[in-house]
């Protein structure tokens, strides 16, 4: 999908699938949640690739699985040329790292019976990275890089509000200086008011200390903000990506077109000129997706051929892919493709051909 040699990571046909508990009402069947189901992405040294889908799709499942804090199913993710997915606990603790998380909830991540000097200072001390009166010294300078005062590092966590949490989060973090950070949802739980100064923060620290990020979120405007990149992924699957101007731009996707209607403009006249685009019927559940393409059962645009064949996601435009068989690169507008129509099927199947 992209050029190998850019890539920091690279995720290969990745699936996390739940089992569940068996149950009378299915005969004592066993019932599989497939959370993430055949994810391919790759992600670039230094960029920021925002990753975006209604609740439940599978984003944070996936960041998760890429760090290994949830075991994948199958597939591959590949950093630095390891394949993180099927290395022994031993030789992934050697990469861990150099891979890290920010939480989604300040409040429930962070330790309360631990100081923040402890809290940011714990990953330092488990890769043994510095000690004593070092080790005090790092953490006084990753609170001060992240906007808080070295004197609060006896203070508990409950003694801080919502946004001075996330930013020990952030420091604890950036404590083992690492290359890559998923960063799930870190704005959710914040006020408005907090969240853009996060997310300048986020992108500083980016810049300043060459890292990469996965930010995943809900929040498109957010996501239009801080990402080179955007994902836009759905019920397991990544249906289309782009760079962020372009993606938001023209969107080629009927379920990315929806996403990004529902984003208030901040211009009055605007907002009452424009068409909202509401999505018809329920997400269906993972446990028993849909055939062919999973977002047939909700597109205005679906034909018959839709819940046969499940689309590929390839380059549309340049450096734009997209997942569905509707489109094509001669044919990129599905508002303007003919009734029936599926010039991405035909040059599917001419592509196998050859």
């Amino acid at each position: 999908m992209e050029n190998e040699a850019n890539n920091l990571i690279s995720i290969r046909d990745l699936k996390v699938h739940f089992p569940l508990a068996r149950s009378a009402w299915f005969g004592g069947s066993q019932s599989i949640v497939k959370a993430v189901d055949g994810a391919s992405l790759d992600i670039r040294a230094g960029e920021t690739l925002g990753l975006v889908g209604e609740s439940g799709c599978g984003k944070s499942t996936l960041g998760r699985a890429i760090l290994r804090l949830i075991e994948p199913t199958s597939g591959q993710v590949l950093f630095r040329g390891h394949d993180l997915a099927s290395l022994s606990n031993r030789a992934m603790r050697e990469h861990r790292r150099h891979l890290q998380i920010i939480f989604q909830d300040p409040y429930a991540s962070l330790n309360p019976r631990m100081t923040v000097g402890q809290i940011v200072g714990e990953p330092i001390e488990t890769f043994r990275l510095a000690g004593g009166e070092a080790k005090k010294k790092r953490v006084q300078e990753l609170l001060e890089m992240v906007g808080l005062s070295a004197r609060f590092l006896k203070r508990y966590p409950h003694e801080f509000s919502g946004g001075q949490r996330q930013r020990i989060g952030i420091a604890r973090a950036l404590a083992v200086d690492p290359d890559f950070i998923v960063a799930d949802e870190p704005i959710s739980a914040l006020d408005v008011s907090i969240q853009a100064q996060i997310m300048n923060l986020l992108d500083r620290l980016r810049r300043e200390k060459n890292l990469t990020y996965l930010f995943i979120s809900h929040d498109l405007r957010a996501v239009q903000h801080v990402s080179d990149r955007v994902a836009v992924m759905y019920l397991g699957k990544i249906v289309e990506l782009a760079e962020a101007k372009s993606i938001y731009a023209q969107p080629l996707m009927p379920y990315t077109k929806a996403l990004i209607s529902a984003v208030p403009v901040p211009d009055p006249k605007v907002e009452a000129r424009r068409r909202r685009i509401v999505l018809e019927g329920d997400v269906p559940s993972p446990i028993n997706p849909p055939r062919g393409c999973r977002f047939h059962t909700r597109c205005p645009y679906a034909i018959e051929s839709c819940s046969d064949v499940e689309p590929a996601l390839v380059q549309i435009k340049p450096n734009h892919f997209a997942a569905c068989i509707r489109i094509s690169p001669e044919q990129p507008d599905i508002e303007r493709v003919a009734p029936g129509d599926a010039p991405g099927l035909r040059a599917f199947s001419v592509a196998s051909i050859a």
